[in-house]
C-alpha cells in the first residue's frame, strides 16, 4: 500500500520527519540506500574515526582537483547508513549562534530566525547538561545530549588558557552565550553514539506507520507538475515507490541536489548538456555550496598525560572491551570534551572561529604526524566568502556527481586562517599549558611570515566535513532560490526538501543540530500546523565587539 509520504534519505532531517510525521498518525516510507547501523564502528563513540573511512558507510565522495589549495582532491564523507551522517560524525553538537539564523531571515528565509528556530531546538533537545541556562535548552526531545567527563587535565587546561588570555568562559555555547571557552556538548547517551537513527527513526519505527525500503534513489517521479513517487534501484529492478500526499528529499548537501538535477529540477542549460528533460529551470540548484575548513594544529606533550598511551593494539583492544562490556571508558567519549568560540578581530560581532580540543595529536583519517604524547587544536572560521557547485558528471545515477568547493578562494580566507594561528599560538602560549607544553609540532614554530604561513595552509587545511547550500531556502520570488521557506521545491508541487543544503548560509559550528532542527521544522510545515510561537530570549553579543577582540 502506498504511504502518504515518501522520505528520500534516513539521516538527519529525514530521521527527524520520519518521527514528527509518524507521531501525528500518517504513513511514511524512508528510501535508505544504506544498510544498518549495528555494530561497535557506530555505535562506540570512541571508534568515531573509522566509519567515515568505511565505504560500507560512507559515499566516498571527493572534491575536484580545488584550483586555490595546489589541485588537492579533498575528501568529502557522506552517511551511506542508516542514520545518514549522524552516524559516522564525530557526534559534536552545536546549535550555530543566534545571528547565523536572523541572517538566514535576511537572506529570505522568513520564519526561520533565531526566535523562530530556538523553540525548535528546544523541542528536539534532552539536554544533560550541569551548568547553563535552562531557559534556551529543553528536556523533553528524543535527542540527548551530553557533556564528557572532562577527566584529562588537558581540557581544564584549555579552558583556562582562553580565560588567561582574556576570553570568556561559557557555562553554555548552546545557550545563551556562544562566545567563549567551555565543555563541548555530544549526541552521546549512556555511552553510545546517539544518531538521529537512534533518537528518532528506530522509534518511529515501532509505531508501525513508517517503513524504510532500501534502495538507490534515481530520479523524483513527476506528472504533470507534481512529484507522485520515486523511483529507486532496488534488488537489480527499478521500481516505482509512490506518494499519495508528498515527496521528500534529505539526501545530503551533495545527494539532494543530484537527485533533482537527474529529476528535470535545476540551471536548464546544465540539463540540457546532460540530455535530461527539463521539469523545472532552478539555477540554485547545486550553486552555494559551503563548508568550514579546519587545521590540526599539534603540540608535543612534556608529560604522559594525552591518550597516545591507548594508541597502540592493545590500548585499543582494551578500551574497546571495556566499551562492549561496560559502555563506559574512554570509549564512551568521543574525546571532544572542550571547545571555544572566538571573535577573530574587533568589529566582528559575533564568534567567526571556532576550536576542538582533542588530548592527542592525531588526524580524523587515524595518522599520528609524530610519534609520541601531544595534543591538538581543530581550529577554523566559521563564515568563509567562498562558494563551490554540485553538477551532474552523467546523466546516470550511479555516477557521483562533480564537487568543487573553490576552497580558499577568497583573499579573506587566508587572512582569517593567518589569525586562526596566531590565536592559537597565543591561547597555547598562556601558563595553564606551562605543565604540558614540549614544542610545537605543526606549523613548527620556524613557521612565521605570512608567507610561510599561507604554505602551510595550502598544504594542510582539511575539510571539517560540513557541506551545506546546495538548494538555498528563499523567497518564491528570488531565482536562486530552490525552496521557500516552508521547504517546498519552487516550481513542482508535492515536492518538499529540508536537509543541510536548504541553509542560505553555513552556521556556526557542526552542522548535525541544526540539520535535525531543519527537519523538526519542516515536519510541522508539512503538517500544516502553525509554527511553535517565537521565543523572546536574546542571545549575548559582546558588549565591546566594535573595539575589541576579546
Amino acid at each position: 500500500m502506498a504511504s502518504e509520504y515518501v522520505i528520500v534519505g534516513a539521516g538527519s532531517a529525514g530521521c527527524a520527519m520520519a518521527y514528527r510525521l509518524a507521531e501525528a498518525g500518517r504513513s511514511v516510507t524512508v528510501i535508505e540506500f544504506g544498510g544498518t547501523d549495528a555494530g561497535p564502528f557506530i555505535q562506540m563513540p570512541g571508534a568515531l574515526s573509522y566509519p567515515m573511512n568505511m565505504g560500507i558507510y560512507d559515499w566516498g565522495f571527493q572534491t575536484e582537483p580545488e584550483p586555490h589549495l595546489g589541485g588537492r582532491v579533498l575528501a568529502t564523507p557522506r552517511g551511506k547508513v542508516i542514520g545518514g551522517s549522524s552516524s559516522i560524525n564525530g557526534m559534536v553538537y552545536v546549535r550555530g549562534h543566534a545571528r547565523d539564523f536572523d541572517h538566514w531571515a535576511e537572506q529570505g528565509a522568513q520564519g526561520w530566525s533565531y526566535a523562530d528556530v530556538l523553540p525548535y531546538f528546544r523541542r528536539m533537545e534532552n539536554w544533560h547538561g550541569e551548568t547553563g541556562d535552562a531557559a534556551f535548552r529543553g528536556d523533553q526531545g528524543p535527542l540527548h545530549i551530553t557533556r564528557g567527563p572532562r577527566r584529562n587535565p588537558l581540557f581544564n587546561a584549555f579552558v583556562e588558557a582562553g580565560r588567561q588570555a582574556g576570553y570568556p568562559v561559557t557555562p553554555d555555547y548552546n545557550g545563551q552565550q556562544q562566545e567563549g571557552f567551555g565543555a563541548m556538548e555530544a549526541t552521546i547517551w549512556q555511552g553510545t553514539r546517539w544518531s538521529a537513527a537512534n533518537a528518532y527513526l528506530k522509534p518511529a519505527l515501532k509505531t508501525g506507520r513508517v517503513t524504510v525500503e532500501k534502495g538507490f534513489a534515481r530520479r523524483i517521479v513527476i506528472e504533470n507538475g507534481r512529484a507522485t513517487g520515486v523511483e529507486i534501484e532496488q534488488r537489480g529492478q527499478v521500481v516505482t515507490i509512490p506518494a499519495t500526499r508528498e515527496v521528500i528529499i534529505a539526501a545530503s548537501a551533495i545527494n539532494s541536489p543530484k537527485l533533482l538535477l537527474l529529476s528535470g529540477i535545476g540551471p536548464a542549460a546544465h540539463l540540457a548538456e546532460q540530455g535530461i528533460p527539463l521539469v523545472a529551470d532552478r539555477p540554485g540548484v547545486g550553486q552555494n555550496l559551503q563548508d568550514h575548513l579546519e587545521l590540526y594544529l599539534q603540540f608535543a606533550a612534556s608529560q604522559p598525560v594525552t591518550l597516545y598511551k591507548y594508541w597502540n593494539l592493545w590500548g585499543k583492544a582494551m578500551v574497546g572491551a571495556q566499551w562492549l562490556l561496560t559502555r563506559k571508558g574512554l570509549g564512551a567519549s568521543n574525546q571532544f570534551e572542550a571547545c571555544a568560540f572566538i571573535r577573530s578581530k574587533a568589529g566582528v560581532d559575533y564568534p567567526d572561529i571556532q576550536y576542538h580540543f582533542l588530548p592527542i595529536a592525531v588526524r580524523y583519517d587515524g595518522k599520528a604526524a609524530a610519534e609520541g604524547h601531544g595534543f591538538q587544536t581543530h581550529v577554523g572560521p566559521m563564515r568563509s566568502a567562498s562558494r563551490g557547485s554540485v553538477s551532474l558528471r552523467s546523466a546516470d545515477p550511479k555516477v557521483a556527481p562533480k564537487i568543487l568547493f573553490n576552497y580558499m578562494s577568497e583573499e579573506s580566507d587566508w587572512d582569517d586562517f593567518r589569525r586562526c594561528i596566531r590565536l592559537t599560538r597565543e591561547i597555547i602560549g598562556q601558563d595553564a599549558f606551562k605543565p604540558y607544553y614540549k614544542s610545537e609540532i605543526q606549523p613548527g614554530i620556524g613557521l612565521q611570515s605570512d608567507d610561510e604561513l599561507n604554505g602551510f595552509i595550502r598544504e594542510h587545511v582539511e575539510s571539517a566535513y560540513h557541506p551545506c547550500g546546495t538548494c538555498r531556502m528563499g523567497a518564491a520570488s528570488d531565482p536562486m532560490a530552490v525552496v521557500d521557506p516552508e521547504a517546498r521545491v519552487i516550481g513542482v508541487e508535492g515536492l518538499r526538501l529540508a536537509d543541510s543544503s536548504v541553509f542560505p548560509r553555513v552556521t556556526n559550528g557542526n552542522l548535525n543540530g541544526p540539520s535535525i532542527m531543519t527537519g523538526e521544522k519542516a515536519a510541522d510545515h508539512i503538517l500544516g500546523r502553525t509554527p511553535l510561537a517565537p521565543s523572546n530570549l536574546e542571545p549575548w553579543i559582546n558588549p565591546n565587539w566594535q573595539t575589541a577582540q576579546r
